[in-house]
C-alpha cells in the first residue's frame, strides 16, 4: 500500500516510515521539509494522490491553547478534505491516553478537537492513544530546572518507549480501520519526580530533584489521567532498561 505519514520526519513518524517500508509498503513522509504543509495545503493533494492510508503523527509547534487548537483543527480539516479528494480508505491518528478527561488543559482540548475532526472527516479511521514517551522525560526535566535543582511534581504517569508507540501506529496503518480507540502504555507507573531521580542516577550531571507540586507542565494534571485505566494495552519496555540503551 501507499501510506502517507504526516509528521513523518519526527520522532514517531520517522520510525513509522521505517517500519512500514520494512513491511514492503510505500511509506511517504509528509512534512514541511518534504514540501507538504497541512496548514496551507501546499503539496498535500499531490502527496495524497494514490494513497491508501494516511497516518497523522504531526504535532503543534506550540503547547499554547489557541495555537494548538488552530493547528490541529485547521490541519485536520485540510487533511480530511484532501483524503476525500484522493479516495483514501483509512486514516490513523496518534493521540494521548486520558486526553478527553481534562477539558481545562488547553493542549489536550486541542487534541480532542483533532480526534473529533477525524471521526467526522468521512474517512474510515483508527485512533491510537499513547501515554507520555520516555524521550519526553529529559526535556521536561530541563524545562523544570532552576540552577542545580530539577523541580518536579509527584504526578503519576505510565511512560512508554517511542519505538513501541511507532510499532502500534504502524500496525494500525497496515490493518483495517477500527473506528475506535486503542490505548497503549508502558509497564510501570512512576511518579514524575521519581522518574527524574532514576534519570539522574543513570546519567548524573550535578543536578538533584526537588519535589514541587506546583512545578512544570503536569503540576495541575488530575491524578490518574496520565496512567490510563484497565483497558490500556501494556508494552514491555521498562524505563530503566530504555535508559541503558539510549
Amino acid at each position: 500500500m501507499k501510506i502517507v505519514v504526516v509528521g513523518g520526519t519526527g520522532l514517531i513518524g520517522s520510525q513509522v516510515v521505517t517500519l512500514l517500508r520494512a513491511r514492503g509498503h510505500e511509506a511517504v513522509p509528509a512534512a514541511p521539509s518534504t514540501g507538504v504543509d497541512t496548514l496551507t495545503r501546499e503539496g498535500l493533494p499531490e502527496a495524497l494522490k494514490g494513497a491508501d492510508v494516511v497516518v497523522d503523527v504531526s504535532n503543534s509547534p506550540s503547547f499554547e491553547t489557541d495555537a494548538a487548537l488552530d493547528f490541529f483543527t485547521r490541519a485536520g480539516r485540510n487533511i480530511a478534505e484532501a483524503e476525500r479528494e484522493a479516495g483514501v480508505r483509512h486514516h490513523v491518528v496518534l493521540s494521548i491516553v486520558g486526553v478527553d478527561q481534562v477539558p481545562d488543559y488547553g493542549y489536550y482540548r486541542a487534541k480532542v478537537a483533532q480526534e473529533e475532526a477525524v471521526r467526522g472527516g468521512g474517512t474510515p479511521y483508527s485512533i491510537v492513544r499513547a501515554t507520555q514517551f520516555f524521550e519526553f522525560v529529559g526535556p521536561v526535566m530541563d524545562m523544570s530546572t532552576e540552577g542545580s535543582e530539577v523541580r518536579l511534581p509527584s504526578t503519576r504517569l505510565r511512560p512508554i518507549a517511542s519505538a513501541e508507540v511507532a510499532a502500534a501506529v504502524a500496525e494500525a496503518a497496515a490493518g483495517e480501520p477500527s473506528y475506535g480507540v486503542r490505548d497503549i502504555a508502558g509497564p510501570e507507573v512512576h511518579r514524575l519526580d521519581r522518574l527524574g531521580e532514576i534519570t539522574l542516577a543513570a546519567r548524573p550531571d550535578g543536578r538533584s530533584v526537588v519535589t514541587d507540586e506546583s512545578a512544570g507542565l503536569f503540576a495541575a494534571m488530575p491524578d490518574g489521567v496520565l496512567v490510563g485505566d484497565g483497558s490500556v494495552q501494556v508494552m514491555p519496555t521498562r524505563y530503566e532498561e530504555w535508559l541503558k540503551q539510549h
